[in-house]
């Protein structure tokens, strides 16, 4: 009884009452889930095959990750995740603007916190891959870990219209499977189709860029290399990058 007692005052105090502290932190928390299982899955490929050829396991961590991070906090915040399904929601009124910049910060900052965890969970395998030293571009290069680099045939224009047209793609279909009007998705399934829809972009769209089709997926890992050490190259439109 005595256990029972203070796990319920326990519980009472760690209470969030505020609906907009709540939302918050469920959006860091379901981006953080999200982030972790796809940056781990890119992490594999240093870790264990020491190739960047492995696509397959990174494009299914990045669909099984957003299944997860719907599952994780869908029906609190809605889990966005992704600061263009955000604007999307807001520019069909489904979501109110002044939420919008909120959820930007929130989603980069579990994107950020996702690629330090990846960072520590694969320290050895990184620092062993890249001979101590944290680049860019080579064949010792770590830094696509965490963030999508263009390949050496794709130019700034044509990388740009990659993502407007994967990310649309990705919207236009999202808001189909929500619109309750269309035909239904079985309810409880709706994380798993979203999946199928990330994993079927990442196949047929991702050779040119690498298939964010996320500004917060890219922007807090991007951030986080830049501050761990890759410098500021990882911000830079390299060439020969591949």
């Amino acid at each position: 009884m005595g256990t029972t007692s203070f796990l319920t005052r326990a519980q009472g105090l760690l209470r969030i009452r505020n609906q907009l502290v709540r939302e918050c932190l469920a959006e860091v928390l379901a981006t953080f889930v999200m982030m972790t299982i796809t940056l781990a899955s890119a992490a594999q490929k240093i870790a264990f095959f020491e190739t960047k050829g492995n696509l397959i396991t990174s494009y299914l961590g990045g669909a099984l990750g957003v299944m997860a991070g719907i599952y994780t906090a869908g029906g609190i915040s809605g889990a966005h995740m992704n600061p263009a399904f955000s604007l999307a929601m807001c520019l069909i009124e489904q979501f109110p603007w002044w939420k919008f910049p909120i959820f930007v910060v929130v989603q980069i900052l579990g994107s950020f916190i996702s690629a330090a965890a990846v960072y520590i969970l694969y320290y050895d395998a990184i620092w062993h891959h890249s001979n101590g030293t944290l680049t860019v571009t080579g064949p010792q290069e770590t830094a696509s870990i965490f963030a999508t680099y263009p390949t050496d045939f794709v130019s700034i224009g044509n990388g740009f219209l990659d993502q407007v047209i994967g990310t649309g793609v990705l919207i236009i279909v999202v808001m189909g499977i929500m619109d309750p009007r269309n035909k239904p998705v079985p309810k409880g399934l709706e994380p798993v189709v979203v999946a199928l829809l990330v994993l079927s972009i990442e196949c047929s769209m991702g050779a040119n860029c690498g298939c964010p089709l996320n500004p917060a997926r890219d922007i807090g890992p991007r951030l986080f290399t830049y501050l761990a050490g890759w410098g500021p190259e990882v911000f830079r439109w390299v060439e020969g990058k591949g």
